[in-house]
């Protein structure tokens, strides 16, 4: 049975008819390995009936893998060249599949047609990675999982957990939607052209936010200005947020938390506290 995948050759041959030259400023690194991606496919557990979300679909190497277990797909791609294409080269490959193509900036995106998506599986961009999740669990309250490939220090960064440290602001806000595990590395020859660095692959389940009368703009207030000067303590790093140092630590202590602490010691849960103390 012929794949209906597409391979390294492939890959190249349609970029070439297509006049593509992946650039760095899109962060265009086209996976073409097929043994990486039903991995990721595997990897992602999906449902049966998920309806699929996918950013930066690119020539359709994950698109494909996708479809081809029988999951409708959305695809959101910045570049109008390849937006245009990738109906045709699935077409050519896997006709009759659910596939929907987006022409748009998934940073921009404010919603989707239906069926509304409820899984993310990505192939993400290096230099847009974290905000593009954030940005699609905010937005799309539809999305219960997701799998990310990403860089793989923004990876570590993601899961990370109070104390490590590599635990900044994308750990605590990624923490505020979902939890994140890493399940795997991926090397750099399984893409055209090869990145500079090797790439991991991120599982988000969606789960509340922690319960707080403070709302997720103010918490989030308080991550970025806790994280801003990370070898001060909380009193001194949070002056300008609270207005002055001593209210710093007035607040602090209301919130329970040691005013000598740093912003990497705490977790989702006593940030929302600490922003509830706003108030008082």
């Amino acid at each position: 049975m012929t794949s209906a995948l597409l391979g390294p050759a492939e890959i190249r041959a349609l970029a070439e008819r297509l006049g593509v030259r992946p650039t760095k400023t899109l962060g265009q690194n086209f996976l073409h390995d097929a043994n990486t991606i039903r991995r990721i496919v595997r990897t992602a557990e999906l449902e049966p009936a998920e309806v699929v979300l996918e950013v930066g679909p690119g020539l359709g190497s994950l698109t494909l893998g996708l479809l081809e277990q029988g999951h409708p797909v959305t695809a959101v791609e910045i570049d109008p060249v390849l937006a245009e294409a990738l109906p045709g080269t699935v077409a050519q490959r896997l006709p009759g599949s659910a596939l929907t193509v987006l022409t748009a900036d998934a940073l921009r995106l404010q919603e989707l047609p239906a069926p509304a998506p409820t899984a993310l599986v990505a192939n993400l961009p290096y230099n847009v990675a974290v905000p593009v999740v954030l940005h699609l669990l905010e937005r799309l309250p539809t999305l219960r999982a997701g799998l990310v490939m990403v860089q793989a220090e923004v990876a570590d960064r993601l899961v990370a957990g109070p104390g490590s440290r590599t635990y900044g602001v994308p750990s605590v806000k990624a923490a505020w939607y979902a939890r994140a595990t890493r399940v795997g590395a991926v090397g750099r020859n399984v893409f055209w052209p090869a990145p500079n660095v090797d790439s991991g692959l991120v599982r988000l389940v969606r789960r509340d936010p922690p319960e707080t009368s403070a709302d997720r703009r103010a918490v989030f207030g308080v991550i970025d200005a806790a994280f801003a000067q990370r070898r001060k303590t909380l009193r001194s790093a949070l002056a300008g947020w609270a207005g002055s140092a001593p209210e710093a630590e007035r607040r602090l202590r209301a919130a329970g938390i040691d005013p000598g602490a740093r912003g990497e010691t705490l977790d989702v849960v006593q940030f929302a506290r600490l922003a509830e103390t706003a108030a008082l």
